[in-house]
């Protein structure tokens, strides 16, 4: 082979995109890549406007080194909302609130078909009882303008990160419509904000007045922010490869492959094991994220923080996701009404819930079950006056919940997910407005339902919740005899008063971590499934998971079990006990290396990267959020 060959190989694979090996953090093709990039912008920096072309070039690179021919898809919306941004400023006042919705349509269209596409046609098909075949118009587009038939037609990929994307293109528009931020005039500023790399295919999601006050600033790198932005990027390739994917190749995806081959243990375990799993693969990326865009100056949204020490589940969703979760506040419950009132879209959305949930679960008893939700609750707030506002408000939380678990893609298994989580957030406030012996009644009442439930109508489903709430009710029970003990004696210092309370809130956490946990079931089952078939597979791997975990138990068993996953349950154990360190404690360590002489730094960055790689047992695994 001639040099020539070898260069024109090697340009080949540079440029050429490899579906089956797109550009990750993990690999060492993105660190070469990022690289020979820093490289370019350290002779740049000190100009923004060439910078941010730069980069902007370059994400468009990395784009399509991650997804191919949707490149041309991520430039129509880069396109499109910068041109719309500029037409609704301008426009007068009377029309802006058309162009503002002509915005939301086109974004929230493009996401619907490719996210949405086999649904919606599944749904039309069986309404009016005709068949709709689901062909990629883009790949036809394609095939049309090469002359070829270079492109799939007939099933449509979901492009990597576009609900990323497409989201943050929507609160651009309608923070220039609220006049929270002025239209952008540099076609190439506008689209180094859309598509910056770090952050283009998984978040966290970037608001424009977040980051355009950025955009100018002149290059600052300090001694202590470069030695952070190195912290964070070990941190991630630590969460991902030692935590997430070691945890989701010796166990995870096994057991969630096939529950039934598993027995309840191994099932929970998996469960739990999950539960870290998607926490380390996420808040990885974006602390891989955040470091890589520190180098480079920019300062990236805060996105996870801890978020299984949240004591509820409403806290739980101001620590987790949390660029998505302002999203959605600020862009969905807010207009819906807060916690004001409710609207006309509050209702709609109820309507809609409940046909499309009756549609995923093929039984009409969903929306009967809604219905009757509903009007439980409008006679409540007919006979409590004053509690119609708390009721409005809840309402609009559980749609946000549930809109928030049809984001992730239409399956059943995403809705129920979604519901859980807003049912856990209405729960706790209505919990937390009642007396401890009030509390007591009702979850020992609920506890004695399920028991009921668990012997006269026996199922696996039952057993789960007995054994849950009967957890539940001996905290609460244990809560109200501290309770009314303190309300006849007050303690004698503050020792055992404050003791008592990290017990109680030590509770608190892992009661929420336990519930959270079990919502991921039905969230890992919808997951990294053909779009066509999740519903149906998702569906049966959620229920064969319950059936085991539900199931009768061979306790003996358990310790040979344990002895076998022993590395697993190690891992395990050693990311949770990380994760639940003080704040204070994290901070330190993090400062600490941060300020490390250099030489040192490298050498601790050497060993960490060894000692990282060890952990792969298979091919790097793709992040878990790629393919939202």
């Amino acid at each position: 082979m001639t040099a020539v060959d070898v260069i024109r190989d090697l340009l080949g694979g540079l440029f050429s995109f490899d579906s089956a090996h797109p550009l990750l953090f993990t690999q060492f093709y993105f660190w070469a890549f990022f690289a020979l990039v820093f490289a370019g912008f350290s002779l740049i920096h000190s100009k923004p406007l060439l910078r941010n072309a730069y980069l902007f070039f370059v994400s468009l690179f990395f784009y399509y080194k991650t997804s191919g021919v949707f490149l041309v898809l991520l430039l129509f919306v880069v396109t499109y909302n910068f041109f719309a941004a500029r037409w609704l400023y301008r426009a007068r006042p009377r029309w802006k609130t058309f162009w503002v919705v002509l915005s939301v349509v086109v974004d929230l269209g493009i996401l619907a078909y490719f996210k949405y596409a086999y649904f919606l046609a599944d749904f039309v098909g069986d309404l009016f009882g005709i068949t709709i075949e689901v062909r990629d118009v883009l790949g036809e587009l394609g095939n049309l303008v090469t002359g070829t038939q270079l492109f799939r037609v007939d099933a449509i990929v979901l492009p990597v990160g576009i609900s990323f994307f497409t989201f943050q293109a929507i609160s651009y528009v309608v923070d220039v419509k609220r006049e929270k931020v002025k239209p952008i005039h540099n076609f190439l500023d506008f689209g180094f904000f859309l598509t910056f790399f770090p952050q283009l295919v998984a978040g966290p999601i970037v608001r424009a007045p977040e980051f355009f006050p950025q955009l100018h600033k002149p290059y600052n790198l300090s001694r202590r922010w470069f030695g952070i932005a190195v912290f964070w990027i070990m941190n991630g390739l630590v969460k991902k490869l030692v935590l997430a994917d070691y945890l989701a190749v010796n166990l995870c995806d096994r057991v969630f492959g096939n529950p039934l081959l598993y027995t309840g243990f191994e099932n929970l375990a998996a469960l739990f094991c999950y539960s870290l799993q998607v926490y380390a693969d996420f808040s990885g990326y974006t602390d891989i994220a955040t470091g890589v865009a520190l180098l480079m100056g920019f300062h990236l949204p805060q996105n996870f923080n801890s978020p299984y020490k949240a004591e509820n589940a409403q806290q739980f969703w101001r620590r987790w996701h949390m660029s998505l979760s302002r999203w959605l506040r600020d862009y969905l419950y807010i207009p819906l009404g807060g916690n004001r009132n409710a609207t006309w879209g509050t209702y709609i959305i109820i309507v809609a819930i409940a046909v499309i949930g009756s549609f995923l679960s093929g039984s009409w008893w969903v929306a009967v079950a809604v219905a009757a939700l509903a009007v439980g609750l409008l006679v409540y707030g007919w006979l409590r006056p004053d509690r119609r506002k708390f009721l409005r408000t809840q309402v609009n939380s559980m749609d946000t919940m549930l809109l928030g678990g049809l984001w992730h893609g239409a399956s059943w298994n995403f809705m129920i997910w979604g519901g859980l989580n807003g049912i856990g957030q209405v729960i706790y406030k209505f919990w937390a407005g009642w007396s401890r012996p009030v509390q007591s009644i009702v979850i020992c009442t609920l506890c004695a339902v399920c028991y009921a439930l668990s012997v006269f109508t026996p199922a696996p489903v039952w057993n789960l919740f007995f054994v849950w709430t009967l957890v539940l009710a001996i905290g609460t029970l244990v809560r109200l005899g501290y309770y009314l003990r303190s309300k006849d004696s007050r303690p004698p210092s503050d020792g055992p008063a404050e003791t008592v309370s990290w017990i109680s809130n030590a509770w608190a956490v892992f009661q929420t971590f336990v519930f959270i946990t079990f919502t991921r079931l039905f969230f890992r089952s919808g997951s990294n499934l053909d779009p066509a078939l999740a519903n149906e597979q998702a569906w049966f791997a959620a229920k064969s998971m319950v059936e085991r975990i539900g199931g009768d138990w061979d306790l003996s068993l358990i310790p040979t079990m344990a002895w076998q996953h022993r590395g697993v349950l190690l891992v395990f154990l050693f990311g949770m006990l990380v994760h639940w360190l003080p704040e204070r404690w994290k901070r330190r360590y993090r400062i600490g290396f941060a300020t490390l002489p250099l030489p040192v730094m490298a050498v601790a960055v050497v060993a960490i990267v060894i000692g990282v790689y060890q952990f792969i047992t298979a091919g790097l695994q793709t992040f878990i959020y790629f393919q939202f």
